[in-house]
């Protein structure tokens, strides 16, 4: 039994040096993707930065695209867990009130330094678009088809098709991203595009 024990405090431990790895990579890959962009950063200087040697990075991700992927897949995952955590927090709130809240923690979220970068101008081409759709309807799409579900069930938005609206929010959103992140005042460009997308959604209530 001790042996087992061994070997199994062993196993968590090399899991453990596994995670903090690709933990490290993905965090030091992030900030530089975001300030200089996926073409401009070599794969040396990602594991400088993350403390570890390049065969750890090939051996976690394979190259400096899979390593890319996985700071996307984090990023999308921070941005739409930022969202519902939003949600939640929120409260009981009319559906389209909870549409609002969600775009609110997002457009916050893609704000921040590199975002953009990383999510919108640099994944496209790296990932391919048929990829990067798919990922950005994977993380994004279902929880605005479920929040305009909610909505129309309850009246507070007209009947309606509900997948051809959930991807021009979508649009709306990525189109945001964009917006924000060129605007020399950051905070301004929230306000403005915050109040568009408002009033969309409104206009999409009952009379």
């Amino acid at each position: 039994m001790e042996v087992n024990g061994e070997g199994r405090t062993g196993r968590r431990t090399q899991a453990e040096r596994t995670a903090a790895t690709r933990a490290a990579l993905i965090g030091a890959a992030r900030t530089l993707f975001g300030e200089r962009g996926y073409a401009d950063v070599g794969t040396q200087a990602i594991v400088e930065a993350a403390g570890v040697t390049r065969g750890a990075l090939y051996h976690q991700f394979g190259d400096k695209k899979g390593l890319f992927e996985a700071v996307f897949d984090a990023v999308e995952e921070e941005s739409i867990g930022g969202a519902a955590r939003a949600v939640a927090e929120a409260g009981e709130l009319d559906p389209v009130d909870t549409m609002l809240v969600a775009v609110d923690a997002f457009l916050e979220a893609i704000a921040a330094p590199g975002i953009t970068r990383i999510t919108m101008i640099d994944a496209p081409s790296v990932l391919g678009w048929e990829a990067w759709r798919a990922r950005g309807e994977k993380y994004g799409l279902a929880v605005i088809e479920a929040l305009i579900t909610r909505a129309v069930e309850r009246g507070e938005l007209e009947a309606q098709p509900v997948r051809p609206l959930a991807h021009a929010i979508l649009g709306m959103l990525d189109e945001s991203a964009l917006y924000i992140g060129r605007a020399d005042d950051r905070d301004a460009a929230i306000a403005e595009v915050r109040a568009v997308i408002a009033r969309f959604i409104r206009g999409l209530m009952p009379g």
